[in-house]
């Protein structure tokens, strides 16, 4: 069962610090979810069961507070005023509750920032969907959890059957409050630990990458990095949708069968995030299409969150993530070429360590002294590149594989969410459950108002890849069969070679014929 560890403080890793100095009005930085129940989600017993699982996750009830003049990283502490009916709030769907309404709602609620306050999380039970349904709108702040935990998190706050279990008394909650003495000398002793520990996380990536700079096959590995090079610098061209983000937030998302996508793995290779991201790639060529753009020899820059958790780690809160960045043509028409070269970059960059390079980047940020932490974070988004360091991030979770359930109301769907800000205005999240990936796209308002008709190029885009991978499979079975019927010919001649020819003059036997063999080609 998940239980996190019960402090009462403790300190941001650098990673969590950063997402807390990126964020303003204009770029909230939460991850969330919409999940869809087969029926209403009761209210009052929702509220009571999440009360009786807080001790679970003592982030829960805990704020992040920044120490002055930010001489150390922000630390966990307990919020004195904790009240959950503070972060559980009840919504009312407009008629008629289909879908467009219920996502224009998610929009919304997910447009504002988490009041920083209180514990940096929020839960939304909505009523009035048609076909009798539910619906909850989860939000946890960044800095409280990645992809892979806030999933983690979402598993403790539902069940594993619809059974409504009772919900248990827990001990009353009594916050402590840190003694204000010695406040400001244990953030500066906590800034420093932290400075000592990446200074020791930069050291050990260096020194990896310097064995790694002495073995063959990795040099060899990084050869194919640095043929790739050229396309990740000619990646930078900003895409219809990369520019500055104002606030407001459009939401939609579809859905995809689990059976397809192996079926399309099975035929065509490559792993789930290969199919992902060439349905992707060719919707975005598309939108870029729509609006008027050619994209002949381009490539877009998607960044992808690869998570760092050990076994260990899997079911605890906080960052554990680094990035592996990939560009990708939009100029392939053929769905499986186009999935074969996702394959071919994405395998590329993992096997050269792209992705911990960008981690060595990480450490050695984290290595330098709190406030200038702070002040770079900050900072960096006033400064106006002339081109995007990257047009879009892309991420994928593994959710639950079965199914999970609200007080009796089973979970039908998930749609995540992966933030988004500054010039990127469309982000895209894929989980899976229940044998389906459920996938959420959020944009800016001004950026991709028309971010559903990505939505609908992604649906057509998986159902070429799901034909495409169809025709190669028949094509495949017709290759066998022609070449099973051409071995079951060479043997039949073979065999017939065999059989001495009868004398010119001996007699036919009576009663006997001469015997035809048949051989059919599928």
């Amino acid at each position: 069962m998940y239980v996190d560890k019960p402090v009462t403080r403790s300190c941001l890793s650098p990673v969590d610090a950063a997402f807390l100095y990126l964020e303003r009005k204009g770029s909230p930085l939460h991850i969330a979810s919409v999940s869809i129940f087969d029926g209403p989600v009761p209210f009052k017993q929702f509220v009571a069961s999440i009360r009786s699982k807080l001790h679970l996750v003592p982030r829960y009830r805990q704020i992040a507070v920044i120490p002055a003049w930010n001489v150390g990283l922000p630390t966990w502490e307990d919020d004195p005023h904790f009240d959950i009916h503070k972060h559980i709030f009840r919504e009312t769907l407009d008629p008629p509750g289909g879908e467009k309404e219920l996502e224009a709602l998610a929009g919304r609620i997910l447009s504002g920032m988490l009041d920083r306050k209180k514990p940096l999380w929020d839960i939304h039970i909505v009523d009035g969907l048609k076909d009798g349904r539910g619906a909850i709108i989860w939000r946890i702040h960044h800095a409280l959890a990645d992809g892979i935990s806030g999933t983690e998190i979402q598993k403790v706050m539902l069940e594993a059957t619809p059974a409504v279990s009772v919900a248990r008394r827990k001990p009353r909650y009594r916050p402590r409050r840190p003694a204000a003495p010695g406040r400001t000398e244990d953030s500066i002793w906590d800034g420093l630990r932290s400075s000592l520990e990446g200074l020791l996380a930069l050291e050990n990536g260096l020194l990896s990458f310097g064995q790694a700079l002495l073995d063959d096959e990795k040099r060899n590995e990084l050869a194919g990095l640095v043929k790739l090079l050229p396309e990740l610098a000619a990646s930078v061209e900003r895409l219809p949708f990369n520019k500055p983000c104002g606030g407001e937030r459009k939401f939609c998302w579809a859905e995809f069968n689990f059976a397809d996508l192996q079926a399309v793995r099975d035929s065509l290779g490559g792993k789930v995030n290969d199919v992902i991201l060439a349905v992707l790639t060719r919707a975005l060529a598309r939108y870029v299409k729509l609006h008027g753009e050619s994209v002949a020899d381009r490539f877009v820059r998607i960044v992808c969150p690869v998570s760092l958790r050990q076994a260990e780690q899997g079911k605890g809160t906080g960052n554990q993530i680094t990035f592996l960045p990939v560009a990708l043509p939009m100029d392939v028409r053929n769905p499986a070429r186009l999935l074969e070269k996702v394959r071919a970059r994405t395998e590329t960059m993992k096997r050269s360590g792209a992705a911990n390079l960008v981690g060595l980047l990480a450490a050695w940020i984290a290595a330098a002294p709190a406030p200038l932490q702070a002040l770079l974070w900050r900072t960096l988004p006033d400064i106006i590149f002339p081109v995007p360091l990257l047009n879009m991030i892309c991420t994928n979770v593994s959710g639950s594989p079965e199914p999970l359930y609200a007080v009796g109301r089973r979970m039908i769907a998930s749609y995540p969410q992966v933030p988004i800000g500054y010039d990127l205005g469309v982000g895209v999240a894929v989980q899976s459950y229940d044998g389906k990936f459920f996938v959420g796209l959020l944009a800016d308002a001004h950026a991709a108002p028309d971010v559903d008709k990505l939505r609908d190029f992604m649906v057509d885009a998986f159902q070429e890849l799901c034909r495409s991978a169809s025709v190669k499979k028949a094509r495949d079975l017709s290759r066998a069969s022609k070449k099973i019927a051409a071995q079951a010919m060479k043997m039949v001649n073979s065999a017939q070679a065999l059989v001495p020819p009868p004398a010119k003059d001996a007699p036919q036997t009576a009663g006997t014929e001469p015997v035809a063999v048949h051989v059919h080609a599928a």
